[in-house]
């Protein structure tokens, strides 16, 4: 049914206002009694259990940042199957983040370019939402907050923002990523230079205390950056490094060119990123040791993605892109053929729930 629905009408809307529908739905799910039927037929079986971080996930398999900004969706998130949920990015300074039109599909390579540039109410209403979500005991799902500079910030007061943001939501979150690898945030990527990066994770790291602490890491990077980095994050005592942001590269489309051109600027994410991530988690995890955690994400649609990142080195694996082209069942779908072993089509759309 969802690829008949996606084709006739969703691929019709704006693809935010879409997102905002769908995020409604979402946060139905996690009501109850509709959380109950949802994970009733969504639970990731007990094999899948995974321990990372120090913490155990139902499914190794879980919602990238950039889903839900804002806090809203966890509930539902985790009723629907995913091991656990990133929000975010959020930042310290409430912001509306750029002008719109900011979000855009690529049907034909199953991707999507955004320039949404951290739009959000802000770490303070972002803690209050994580507040009430610890107090009701749900839901199931591990949480990470993915925190980001604030646009009015000066590059050079960085540390500052990231440490306010950490000091507001690490007491709430099961661990907390620094993103310093968007491409729509003005000289954020700049921060991923290893002598810039330290510092900055040094001042965060003290600011978090035992809450797990990872680095968000861009596909656009140099290799040999990208080894700086890992070892670096070893080096200051990080528990993981997850890889990869979108791209800015636009290598390898099937869309039309004019299609491509009037998307404009910003990060890509989807199918045509596999290949570079996966190049970059294995590189990554050729550098770190095995008990350092790395988060796959980046062009992950089927089990056998999540399989081959797992074989990669991967500990978690997360997800976006593809949800807005498989469904809602999306995690399921993934749990199950994880369970059985069985190979799944990659096709735009597929919808077995």
């Amino acid at each position: 049914m969802y690829p008949f629905l996606f084709r006739t009408f969703l691929s019709r809307l704006d693809a935010e206002f879409a997102h905002h529908c769908g995020m409604l739905v979402i946060r139905v799910l996690g009501m109850r009694p509709f959380a109950w039927a949802t994970r009733a037929l969504t639970a990731p079986d007990p094999s899948l259990r995974t321990r990372a971080l120090g913490l155990d996930f139902d499914s190794p398999f879980g919602v990238a940042a950039g889903f839900d900004k804002n806090v809203i969706g966890v509930r539902g998130l985790s009723a629907l199957g995913f091991g656990h949920v990133e929000v975010g990015t959020v930042t310290a300074i409430a912001q509306d983040g750029n002008p719109k039109p900011r979000l855009f599909r690529l049907i034909p390579d199953r991707a999507v370019v955004n320039r949404m540039g951290f739009n959000n109410r802000g770490a303070e209403a972002a803690a209050e939402r994580l507040r009430r979500i610890r107090r009701s005991g749900r839901p199931r799902a591990v949480i990470g907050v993915n925190i980001g500079k604030s646009r009015v910030v000066d590059v050079a007061d960085a540390t500052a923002d990231y440490v306010r943001s950490a000091s507001l939501l690490a007491p709430l979150a099961d661990y907390l990523a620094v993103n310093v690898s968007s491409p729509n945030t003005p000289g954020l990527r700049g921060l991923q230079a290893v002598q810039t990066l330290r510092p900055l994770l040094q001042a965060v790291q003290d600011a978090v205390g035992t809450t797990p602490l990872l680095v968000k890491i861009a596909p656009d990077l140099p290799d040999d950056e990208i080894a700086a980095i890992a070892a670096m994050a070893v080096e200051e005592g990080l528990a993981g490094i997850i890889v990869t942001n979108t791209t800015i590269s636009r290598d390898g489309l099937v869309t039309d060119p004019a299609v491509v051109a009037a998307a404009g600027e910003g990060g890509l994410s989807g199918a045509p990123l596999k290949q570079r991530a996966l190049a970059v988690l294995r590189q990554v995890r050729a550098v770190v040791p095995r008990e350092f955690t790395v988060v796959a994400v980046g062009g992950v649609e089927t089990a056998d993605d999540v399989r081959e990142r797992r074989e990669a080195g991967a500990d978690l694996v997360q997800g976006y892109t593809a949800f807005l082209y498989r469904g809602p069942f999306w995690a399921r779908q993934i749990n199950r053929a994880l369970v059985a072993g069985t190979r799944e089509a990659s096709a735009p759309g597929t919808d077995r729930a």
